[in-house]
């Protein structure tokens, strides 16, 4: 009995935490319309800086609190809603989403660059000096009694706030309709601005208070929030009573799973991953019209001509050719993942894309892939490839049934739940067997990979398996951009556009989702292949779902509906991020906080880069004159480096210089009259006699 007590002592202590987290969640979802994924990211955060202030540098713990909590946190609270949700505030779900998502990546980005990750940096309870209060059978440190009564102490003040002060009700009213509140003399900005300042200053009490109690690491504690989004669901992401009912189910069921869960190989990763299935249970259970939001604002998506698909699949073979012969053989291992990990996000296209999906748990099937390859193509098997594809896709065809219940930021979270069920137990399991069939996974360590027999060759050397991945993800590529122009690829058109309507004319809403979840997991399934392929030795950390945000975030930057965002992801991802760690150890995560701020900034742009990028080199695209040049510089500089006779360096620079020039003569040639920016002027057309006349007739007036 007295161990029921003490572990129950410890869940209500726990789900405390989680309630004044989750209370956050909800307090910003209820009064700004955001699901904040980046909400666990400030709490730890707020729990770094009051490490930095009480442990680092000394101060008093009542001044660094102060400091942390009164002054960061609300400076923080202001700079995101001013700065990043602003700005996407009157746009779609998904763009909200993304810069959400963004935060979060760039939050673990700049704590592992301030702080090293290496170094322990313990964290003391409050009032350790003092005896525990013993309350019967049951002991309570003064740091779980501080918990539970700053938690009691906030569900008051909340409820209070929301439902008997005008702030409050101009919070709720503004996230109904911000203009009608408007009109009844409220202030949505200014309500705004406070529901952020409350959200991540609870944020930041949850985080220090739970930071004595875990290792203070950037990505555990930012993965902490699972357990609070279980709990705000709990409560729909609106009522705070049962957010903190949610929480107290959370922390009970992990404690008491902590303690009498059984001694064996297969269940400890069962206490981590409980609360990301209780996360996907309660989005299950929970069905509520709130639950199935969809965005109001569509994106064109491009429609991939045959002749230039066909182009870009050899581009992508000619750069793959490019490589192997201009960089060494660690250089090429270095940068050969841009084609493998360039399929992993190709796999974002027709889901999120086409069909307007969304899944944070593509490279989480990825892991599948690499890991069904290792097992059974240990000897190269070239049959073990599609099968590692097809178990892939079963995976997808698998989440897809659940998430017919689901859209929008809901399906985000199932997916959520989904990588980190697969992160913290089901890529931890050992070898078992089911009804005769071994089944393995990353046999708690690493699998080694090796490449397919091809034709009678063993591919291994790191330039063959560079080829291949290349050719494959140009393959790939042809695929879905034949997908788009499909009678399929209209279907998950008007899919994404309207599900009801889609319902109406007769579409199959379960058909189309289980396909096309099906075959984003396939696709991602054999970029994972690929990927452990060239790396040889793969782990469960390399595929999990921190280490898959920076992909979704570049996929995202270069726009989901472009068949060329595979490419452009792979390059984006690992060619800075090689960069940076030539520079030393001090730019480890540079690339990642870049990839973060790349993705704060353009998610108010849902077309994505490359679609203006098309727009602005087809000009020379077609031009029969420049575009041979083009071509002509190119194979210079390939042969002047391949050679040796001057570095790789200086001669990208100078071919980078003759594009960007050929490029604009290109377009001053298709439009020499048109229209044309002044702050372009003598640069996508000639500097006329007259323009210094017009410019000064501008500013006179």
């Amino acid at each position: 009995m007295d161990q029921f007590l003490a572990f129950t002592v410890v869940g209500l202590t726990t789900a405390a935490i989680y309630a004044v987290i989750g209370s956050g969640l909800v307090l910003t979802h209820t009064t700004a319309g955001v699901f904040n994924f980046a909400h666990g990211a400030a709490g730890m955060f707020a729990a770094f800086a009051y490490w930095q202030l009480a442990v680092g540098w000394g101060w008093p713990v009542p001044l660094a609190l102060a400091a942390v909590l009164l002054v960061l946190a609300p400076a923080f609270g202001l700079l995101v809603e001013r700065v990043l949700m602003r700005p996407v505030q009157a746009l779609g779900e998904a763009e909200r989403l993304v810069m959400t998502v963004a935060l979060l990546t760039g939050c673990i980005a700049l704590a592992r660059w301030i702080w090293d990750p290496n170094t322990p940096r313990p964290l003391s309870p409050f009032l350790t000096d003092r005896p525990a209060l013993d309350l019967g059978p049951a002991t309570v440190t003064w740091h779980q009694a501080i918990t539970m009564a700053a938690a009691l102490a906030i569900a008051a003040c909340l409820w209070f706030l929301l439902h008997r002060t005008r702030a409050g009700t101009e919070m709720r009213a503004s996230v109904d309709d911000r203009a009608l509140a408007a009109l009844t003399g409220a202030d949505p900005l200014r309500a705004g601005r406070l529901a952020w300042v409350l959200g991540i200053q609870l944020a930041a009490v949850g985080g220090i208070l739970i930071a004595p109690t875990v290792a203070l690491d950037a990505q555990q504690l930012s993965l902490l929030i699972v357990s609070a989004y279980t709990a705000a669901v709990f409560g729909r992401l609106r009522s705070l009573p049962l957010t903190f009912l949610g929480a107290v189910v959370v922390g009970l069921m992990e404690a008491y799973l902590a303690g009498y869960l059984p001694q064996n190989d297969y269940l400890p990763g069962l206490r981590l991953a409980a609360p990301a299935l209780l996360l996907l249970l309660a989005l299950l259970a929970f069905p509520h019209r709130r639950l199935r939001g969809r965005d109001r604002k569509l994106v064109r998506v491009p429609l991939p001509q045959a002749r230039g698909s066909l182009v870009f699949a050899g581009c992508v073979v000619l750069l793959a050719v490019v490589l192997v012969t201009v960089l060494s053989e660690d250089k090429v291992i270095s940068y050969g993942t841009i084609f493998s990990l360039g399929v992993v996000a190709l796999s974002y296209v027709p889901l999120a894309g086409y069909a307007g999906q969304i899944s944070l748990c593509q490279l989480s099937i990825a892991g599948i892939g690499a890991v069904v390859w290792g097992h059974l193509g240990d000897r190269g098997q070239l049959w073990a490839l599609p099968a590692a594809v097809l178990i892939a896709a079963a995976v997808g065809a698998l989440i897809a049934l659940p998430a017919l219940r689901l859209s929008g930021i809901y399906l985000a979270l199932g997916t959520t739940a989904f990588a980190v069920i697969l992160d913290r137990w089901i890529f931890t399991l050992p070898a078992f067997d089911v009804f005769g069939v071994r089944i393995a996974f990353f046999d708690q360590g690493s699998v080694s990979v090796t490449g397919p027999d091809l034709f009678g060759w063993h591919l291994t050397s790191p330039v063959q398996l560079l080829l291949l991945a290349a050719v494959l993800l140009a393959a790939t590529s042809l695929g879905v951009a034949a997908l788009r122009r499909g009678r399929f690829g209209r279907r998950l058109i008007a899919l994404r556009d309207s599900e009801a309507a889609y319902a109406t004319l007769g579409g199959r809403l379960l058909g189309a989702r289980v396909a096309v979840f099906a075959l984003s997991a396939g696709i991602a399934g054999l970029g994972g292949a690929l990927y452990g392929m060239q790396q040889q030795t793969v782990t469960a950390e390399q595929f999990n779902m921190i280490a898959g945000l920076p992909i979704f975030l570049i996929a995202v930057i270069g726009g989901l509906g472009a068949v060329g965002t595979g490419l452009f992801t792979g390059l984006a991802f690992v060619v800075p991020t090689q960069l940076f760690n030539e520079l030393g150890s001090w730019a480890h995560d540079v690339s990642a906080l870049l990839i973060a701020l790349a993705g704060m900034g353009l998610a108010h742009n849902p077309s994505g880069v490359l679609t203006g990028m098309r727009e602005e080199w087809t000009p020379l695209a077609r031009d029969r004159v420049l575009m041979p040049v083009l071509l002509g510089t190119l194979a210079a500089g390939w042969a002047v480096t391949a050679t040796g006779l001057l570095p790789g360096w200086p001669v990208l620079v100078a071919v980078l210089a003759v594009a960007l020039t050929l490029r604009s003569r290109a377009a001053v040639q298709l439009n020499p009259t048109g229209d044309v920016p002044v702050e372009w002027w003598g640069i996508r057309r000639p500097w006329r006699a007259d323009d210094g006349e017009v410019l000064a007739r501008a500013t006179a007036n």
